[in-house]
């Protein structure tokens, strides 16, 4: 962290301190400098720290922060299309200024990016998706049609988040895990991620799973079951491939009904079957 971060990380941490005896003009500007910051990436609410059980931390000023500007922005009229598509916000979250040369392609259609959300060159934006400040979208990542990037949540390179996927966000509490996904990884269509999960370089979590931070992940080629620890998330492993599964309910009722449970199971480890077909996804570039 370099002089200036180092200044800014202290300004928040004492206003946060404040709370309501916070300066509001304090904070606003606190919150600006912050939100150009994470903007260009030289912040950011979660980091790689090898030390770490997950491999990354948490910037609780980075949180902090952003609290900061939803807790002291003023509602304001934000519509577009000369008022013909009404929209209110707080004026302390505007769009995200975007131009040619920042070498992000963002289709025509309905998408939306906050200010405070740093996208990477070569990223592509399928419309409608949507982008939410403390977000960090790394370089030639696709967030296709209907998908979601919440607040704070971190995304590689080359990762695919497929049509309706849903990678969840955190600001609350501060010290919570936003959901990681690392470079090389796909999301396929209508997946969620939720609860601090991280998922790890090149897995691929097919269709339709859901993953939090506190899911079991059945581990078939490993045979072992895969349980988020005490203050430690879910981790799919590298390369892993996660597919919907179902648990069969063998307690009470549910035995004498034949109930299952749904389960995210682990079928294999990416090959280079599965990278030929994942490589398909770069014709749509």
């Amino acid at each position: 962290m370099n002089g200036e971060m180092e200044a800014l990380h202290k300004r928040i941490e004492q206003l946060w301190q404040a709370g309501a005896r916070a300066e509001p003009a304090d904070a606003r500007e606190a919150f600006g400098d912050l939100r150009g910051a994470l903007s260009r990436g030289e912040a950011r609410a979660a980091e790689p720290d090898p030390g770490s059980p997950t491999g990354w931390r948490v910037n609780e000023w980075v949180k902090q922060g952003i609290l900061l500007g939803f807790r002291h922005g003023n509602l304001t009229d934000a519509s577009m299309d000369h008022g013909r598509l009404p929209f209110f916000d707080k004026d302390t979250l505007p769009l995200k200024p975007l131009e040619l040369a920042s070498g992000v392609r963002v289709v025509p259609g309905g998408s939306a990016v906050r200010d405070g959300a740093y996208l990477g060159r070569g990223v592509i934006c399928m419309p409608p998706m949507y982008v939410n400040i403390g977000a960090y979208v790394d370089e030639d990542s696709m967030i296709d049609s209907h998908a979601l990037v919440g607040s704070c949540a971190q995304v590689g390179r080359r990762v695919h988040v497929s049509a309706a996927a849903q990678v969840g966000g955190v600001l609350e509490p501060v010290g919570a895990m936003p959901v990681i996904v690392e470079d090389d990884v796909l999301l396929g269509g209508n997946t969620g991620l939720y609860e601090g999960a991280v998922v790890r370089r090149r897995a691929v979590i097919g269709a339709g799973t859901v993953l939090t931070g506190s899911t079991p992940v059945y581990d078939l080629p490993n045979g072992r079951i895969l349980r988020p620890e005490a203050g430690v998330p879910l981790v799919v492993p590298e390369g892993a491939v996660v597919v919907p599964g179902a648990r069969a309910v063998t307690v009470g009722a549910g035995r004498e009904w034949g109930l299952a449970l749904a389960t995210p199971v682990i079928v294999k480890y990416r090959d280079e079957k599965t990278d030929a077909r994942t490589e398909l996804e770069t014709w749509l570039r």
